[in-house]
């Protein structure tokens, strides 16, 4: 046993000096991703705090107080229409039980006048523009901004249609490819492999064993963001429909193994992009730059950009 700790301690040891050190050093390993656009500033639904969520009007809004990327999400009409809209469903946003693939452009309802702001429990928007709009329109009003497309739902059509506009409005640099499900990602990247793209659910939290086993430094990653939930605001601001997730202690624990500032710093070091959301109070913004955020995911773009003025002014 003891000749055996001989051996062992020592490849321990070294295996954990040499992990440390390409953590903190990743250059010697990767080549920097290098996108073609950073960005402090993200408007999550278009700033759904301020204006009817996902709306020309919101998207406006958005960009006049200085938003660097919208993140939004699409689906696909009967009549084969690309249209932004959180859900498929359009009972919570417009008070129809119907959904989107079930009617053509122009029978789609409009918003409520009134819509909850997700996560900021017990707030309402409202905005004089209530008509869900047409992708294309966002690409064709916004040329030179990003926008982080979700994508809910493994429809090869819609991804296709999503890919075309892309490509038709030549954004493919600009253009993110977002989705929770691996599988919805695999047929996203597959469809255009040239639109960077941001972390599955799967593949984060795989990310997350890597760096706990210390095998990050030496793994490839394809993907410029990793975008992620700021614990702190669930059961505050955002309150979670899994039972698991309202347990104070479950996002205690959350919190200890996500927000890694070594993580954090490795993965901006590799050119990784980290965006925390969604962020609706000021001490929650402060929270998630502390925490080593690249970014910040809001529904009030005009709290976040008065932010981001003042401790600009304040270096």
């Amino acid at each position: 046993m003891a000749s055996y700790l001989y051996y062992l301690l020592p490849a321990v040891g070294g295996y954990a000096l040499t992990s440390l050190y390409f953590l903190k050093n990743p250059h010697f390993l990767h080549k920097k991703k290098q996108t073609a656009f950073y960005c402090t500033h993200i408007s999550h639904r278009g700033g759904s705090g301020e204006r009817i969520e996902n709306t020309m009007g919101a998207f406006t809004h958005a960009a006049e107080v200085g938003t660097e990327m919208l993140e939004l999400d699409c689906h696909l009409t009967k009549d084969s229409h690309v249209v932004v809209s959180h859900d498929e469903n359009l009972l919570r946003q417009t008070g129809q039980d119907v959904n989107i693939s079930s009617l053509n452009l122009e029978e789609l309802p409009p918003y409520k006048e009134t819509l909850e702001v997700t996560f900021k429990a017990g707030h309402f928007s409202t905005g004089s523009d209530r008509n869900i709009a047409l992708l294309e329109d966002v690409f064709r009003k916004f040329p030179q901004i990003a926008v982080n497309i979700e994508v809910k739902e493994n429809n090869s059509m819609l991804i296709e249609k999503i890919s075309d506009l892309v490509k038709k409005y030549n954004r493919e640099a600009i253009s993110v490819w977002a989705s929770v499900d691996s599988t919805i990602m695999e047929n996203c990247r597959k469809t255009n492999s040239s639109m960077p793209y941001m972390f599955t659910v799967k593949r984060a939290l795989k990310m997350l064993l890597l760096y706990y086993t210390g095998l990050l430094p030496f793994v490839p990653l394809g993907e410029s963001f990793l975008q992620f939930y700021l614990p702190q605001i669930i059961n505050r601001e955002y309150i979670p429909e899994t039972w698991i997730l309202r347990s104070r202690l479950v996002i205690f624990l959350i919190e200890r193994l996500t927000l890694r500032k070594g993580m954090f710093k490795h993965l901006r070091d590799r050119g990784i992009q980290i965006h925390l959301f969604v962020c609706n109070e000021e001490q929650d913004i402060e929270a998630a730059f502390a925490a080593g955020a690249t970014g910040v995911m809001t529904d009030y773009p005009t709290l976040l950009s008065n932010y981001i003025r003042r401790h600009k002014q304040d270096t």
